[in-house]
């Protein structure tokens, strides 16, 4: 018998708490059973089984290896169950929950809808907290660093916030050449959805982070109204590069003190840790990975 046959003899004995049910379960006779969990007590130099004339029990030892016998065959089912799927076409209703500033990332999925066009994409956009697990959804888009242990992830792009102002409310405050010169400017912020805090600028100070108490001038949870505000002159925001690009790109906005900024924005993709990894989920985060740009 095999070393894994030998596991899984053990495991049927002590399931079925007999070596000729165990027997019965593998197609073996109770005394091939019996011989290769007495070798395999040899082997590992401990007891499994306290057995008598009556019954057969497990010893402390016994329970122990159990559970981690049972977690490799878990292992080896969900290794045959993803090499299965991976031969399969994508295909099906795919729920994607993205954050509102997700709307950003339309080109690329659009790209994606016409790489799978047996996939149902059913996308939900909100800067709400979801959970992800009793709401349903395959999988989630979002910025910032995963924080649930229930979900696996995948980094999908790291991107630098840019900080920008118009041409007209540069003409009339001037133009800041250090972070310490924001204190005397409106500053446009964005709030947290979860929790309303405003989040901080990553300023550095020749390479060092720098925490300023900047002006509020207003705030936002999400981004367009920053965008928009911006560009009528109200103040100096910080938004992520993808939100701004097409301004900065038509004059619209300027960006402003580039070496001082740190690269901190992140996009990952989240998706339940006990759920397999579907061939429509496995396509759609390849894909982002792949072809998101985020610069």
């Amino acid at each position: 018998m095999d070393h894994l046959g030998t596991l899984s003899a053990f495991v049927q004995s002590a399931e079925t708490g007999s070596f000729v049910a165990a027997g019965r379960q593998l197609g073996l006779s109770a005394s091939a059973i019996g011989k290769a969990v007495a070798r395999l007590e040899q082997r590992l130099a401990v007891r499994l089984f306290h057995r008598n004339t009556r019954n057969m029990t497990l010893t402390e030892e016994g329970r122990l290896f159990l559970d981690r016998c049972r977690r490799i065959f878990e292992e080896v089912d969900a290794a045959e169950a993803e090499l299965a799927q991976a031969s399969q076409v994508p295909k099906g209703r795919l729920r994607i929950s993205l954050p509102l500033v997700g709307m950003l990332l339309m080109p690329v999925l659009a790209d994606f809808m016409r790489a799978y066009p047996d996939i149902r994409l059913d996308l939900d956009f909100t800067d709400r907290l979801v959970d992800v697990i009793e709401e349903g959804f395959d999988a989630v888009v979002r910025t910032g660093m995963p924080a649930d242990s229930r979900l696996m992830s995948r980094t999908l792009g790291r991107f630098r916030l840019r900080i920008v102002a118009s041409p007209d409310y540069l003409g009339r405050h001037g133009t800041p050449t250090v972070p310490q010169d924001l204190s005397a400017h409106a500053c446009l912020h964005q709030s947290s959805p979860a929790s309303g805090k405003l989040r901080p600028w990553p300023l550095l100070d020749n390479g060092t982070a720098l925490k300023l108490d900047l002006p509020e001038t207003m705030s936002a949870n999400t981004i367009e109204p920053l965008v928009h505000l911006a560009e009528q002159g109200f103040g100096i925001a910080c938004l992520p590069p993808f939100a701004v690009a097409r301004q900065i790109g038509e004059g619209r906005l300027v960006p402003l003190l580039e070496p001082h900024v740190a690269e901190t924005g992140m996009f990952s993709v989240l998706w339940p840790a006990n759920r397999q990894l579907s061939p429509k989920i496995r396509a759609f985060v390849a894909f982002m990975g792949d072809h998101l740009v985020l610069g």
